[in-house]
């Protein structure tokens, strides 16, 4: 971990000597970053909306009507690129992350769920919480108060450590209490985004493609309170935007295609599909029998490949089951359709 974390200082400093950056550059990827920001971080949370969608949502708001996807998914998206704006703007006043305060992060999470769940809107939950397909605990509701106060405590008193590492260990600590009913997740990676949004950092993304494995890193820093996963998928993508305006300040091709990796090179194996489905092994192989899903390829031993877009579709064909009460016949109809 020692030597990416001594290359993102390397390029930071190189990112900092070219200082004021070209104003059109920095426009640019700014807005590049906040789709794709808004985008991976709401699809990591179940969001429908495509890169394409998101971005058009963005620009054009409700009026966009993005047929067949839902009036809440698309509420997240043009919420979520708010709070980007918002903690852009708050990262110019706050000099340091020591200054970060419980309101701040209450107003991010306001902005995330202003219009979706108003009840909770930048408020802590008084209920408990668990995370399906997961096996850690969070905080009862009555600590919340007194371990976000620990929180800003733990914040204030990082002032010798790393900026980076000091936006990744916020990011696993505000995730472990898990304050809210809803949005933790959006909020948390804001919230990093913020701190290094303080020290100069470009905006950091974690890719919907990597979704399984940022998961899992939280899971293994939960329960087995091993962190190098979680800080080496956390540090690349670090690594990934800072290479980002480096390419672009030397007239090189910006490393999107790093962000756009093909959904299809992302192969799941089936309990790894239904892990992030929440759904049963036996429902996928049933699905897969009928037809409805369809196997990408094979391993070694013979175990079945799904690619990514096998997670949009097993939501798909569930949604279609609960809310439109379709039967199989009826869901490949409309799958087909």
């Amino acid at each position: 971990m020692n030597g990416i974390l001594q290359r993102i200082t390397e390029k930071k400093h190189k990112l900092d000597t070219h200082k004021p950056l070209p104003a059109e550059l920095v426009k640019n990827l700014e807005e590049w970053l906040k789709v794709e920001l808004t985008y991976s971080s709401n699809a990591i949370e179940g969001n429908t909306l495509s890169r394409i969608e998101t971005a058009e949502v963005i620009e054009k708001g409700i009026s966009s009507v993005i047929s067949g996807k839902p009036l809440k998914d698309q509420l997240e998206a043009i919420n979520h690129a708010k709070a980007v704006e918002f903690i852009k703007q708050l990262s110019t006043i706050r000099k340091s992350h020591q200054f970060i305060t419980q309101k701040d992060i209450l107003d991010i999470h306001k902005i995330i769920l202003t219009g979706i769940d108003d009840n909770w809107a930048g408020k802590y939950r008084n209920t408990e919480v668990f995370v399906r397909g997961s096996n850690t605990e969070f905080p009862l509701p009555r600590l919340i108060p007194l371990e976000m106060s620990k929180f800003i405590e733990w914040l204030e008193g990082q002032q010798e450590f790393h900026p980076v590492q000091v936006a990744v260990d916020a990011h696993c600590r505000f995730v472990a209490i898990h304050p809210f009913v809803d949005g933790n997740g959006r909020t948390t990676r804001l919230l990093m985004n913020l701190i290094l949004q303080i020290h100069g950092y470009p905006m950091t993304v974690i890719r919907n493609e990597d979704r399984t494995a940022y998961m899992n890193s939280f899971e293994i820093a939960g329960t087995k309170r091993s962190f190098e996963p979680f800080y080496k998928l956390i540090f690349s993508a670090v690594e990934r935007s800072l290479d980002m305006y480096l390419n672009g300040l030397e007239n090189k091709q910006p490393v999107l295609d790093q962000f756009e990796t093909k959904q299809e090179t992302k192969l799941l194996k089936i309990g790894e599909l239904a892990k992030i489905t929440c759904e049963t092994i036996h429902t996928l192989r049933y699905w897969t029998k009928e037809g409805l899903l369809k196997v990408s390829d094979y391993t070694k031993g013979g175990y079945q490949l799904y690619n990514q877009i096998s997670v949009d579709r097993v939501k798909k064909i569930r949604t279609l089951q609960m809310e439109k009460r379709l039967s199989l016949t009826e869901v490949k109809r409309a799958l087909a359709g």
